[in-house]
């Protein structure tokens, strides 16, 4: 499998995320439906309202009894009792009566409009006096107004928001289906690697940090991580390792030992898995060039820098896509990556040649929004909690000036306005 063969522009390696096959269906309880994508079209099985309801606290009448009704010749009509909440009305309504009615309560027949309380008075001799007109379906839902039987509700691939659920409350469906959720192993490999317990850490070793960013980044894409262990710089060990993480995982994850070197195992691992294909070995984007996509059957495998500044965003611009699109979603840019527009306080220098995706950090100020650039190493982890995102300056393009308008890419969404997910400027 010749090493680096296969480098991808970033635009290439998000059009092969969008062939990715979404995983098959599952069915969830109502109560866990939110944030889920829908695996097929949903129709109304029946009407909202299901009966005529009122939409304000009032009386039911005959529109033409309160025709011409003014404050100073108003219309008398004799109460002939009420509706109850959650109850039907006792009986109809008859010419020249009214009978009260709640918000939301069902409308008697013979009604087809309600006064509102404001514009009646009661005589109190059992009529009430009414001073506005109202016509025909004022003020009254009638049935199926809001939803109609057998009207498309939800298209497929569709993410549900807490009012969607509400929707499907609304419609009795207990169950949804749903694309499966794809469970993520993330193993991190490295000799040096220790657990962030490890009170002193002896030279040449280093806190464990990516498995621990890497599964967060899963929780927050919808994602669920399942097994998560540092693997030491050994080929069989790691062969062995993904192997077994294949087994029961849709996703590995896989950070460090994706580069060129003598102790970088991954591509010979994936010599040793059956049916893997290369798809991805390295992106011409800074940091995150040493980026891995395989496919064995099934499943995928990232292979991602070790670096943690470069694995997270890495995760962010492609491992983050693939896990949507696994969970159902048709991509779009602004389904993508969160993004919001910004204003540079300083330049932003970059290398000619290649993408280059710059962390910033944000401030708002009287309404705008600055983005400041993080420099440093991606090996320097005080650069993970400074930066909300990154900027990609594109590879024909030698660094934006102070002042420039530019699109943020969000780790997270830290309160600015998201934008629809434009490309660069």
């Amino acid at each position: 499998m010749p090493e680096f063969l296969k480098v991808k522009t970033a635009e290439e390696v998000l059009r092969l995320i969008d062939d990715l096959a979404p995983l098959e269906e599952e069915t969830v309880p109502l109560a866990k439906a939110a944030g889920r994508v829908l695996f097929r079209d949903l129709r109304a099985p029946c009407d909202v309202p299901h009966f005529r309801r009122a939409v304000m606290d009032g009386y039911a009448v005959r529109a033409r009894d309160t025709f011409g009704a003014s404050e100073s010749l108003p219309a008398l009509l004799t109460v002939a009792g009420e509706v109850l909440m959650g109850r039907p009305a006792e009986r109809a309504l008859g010419p020249g009566e009214a009978i009260a009615v709640p918000t939301g309560g069902a409308m008697p027949e013979g009604a087809d409009a309600l006064v509102m309380v404001e514009y009646t008075q009661d005589v109190g001799d059992g009529t009430i006096e009414v001073t506005r007109p109202v016509a025909p379906g004022d003020n009254v839902l009638e049935t199926g107004d809001d939803i109609a039987q057998g009207s498309l509700l939800f298209s497929a691939s569709r993410p549900l928001r807490a009012q969607d659920v509400g929707v499907l409350a609304a419609v009795g469906v207990p169950l949804v289906p749903v694309f499966r959720v794809p469970r993520v192993a993330v193993l991190s490999t490295g000799d040096e690697i220790v657990s962030p317990d490890v009170p002193v850490v002896p030279v040449g070793k280093i806190r464990d940090i990516n498995t621990f960013v890497l599964a967060a980044q899963v929780r927050e894409a919808g994602a669920v991580p399942g097994w998560t262990r540092v693997v030491p710089d050994d080929l069989d060990e790691l062969a062995s390792a993904c192997r077994q993480a294949l087994k029961d995982h849709d996703v590995v994850l896989l950070s460090g030992g994706s580069s060129v070197g003598a102790r970088d195992y991954t591509v010979q691992v994936l010599e040793r898995l059956d049916g893997a294909e290369l798809l991805v070995h390295g992106v011409a984007i800074r940091p995150g060039k040493p980026t891995i996509l395989a496919r064995i059957g099934p499943r995928i495998l990232w292979g991602l820098p070790g670096q943690p500044a470069s694995a997270m965003i890495v995760f962010t611009a492609f491992v983050r896509p693939s896990l949507l699109r696994l969970q159902g979603m048709k991509l779009d840019r602004s389904s993508q990556i969160q993004t919001c527009q910004a204003v540079l306080r300083r330049n932003m220098p970059s290398v000619h040649g290649r993408a280059d995706y710059i962390r910033v950090q944000l401030s708002e100020e009287q309404g705008s929004v600055f983005a400041e650039p993080v420099f440093g190493s991606s090996a320097m982890i005080s650069t993970l909690a400074r930066a909300d995102g990154y900027v990609i300056v594109p590879e024909h393009v030698e660094g934006y000036d102070v002042g420039t308008e530019v699109t943020v890419h969000l780790f997270r969404s830290v309160g600015c306005r998201v934008s629809s997910g434009k490309d660069e400027t």
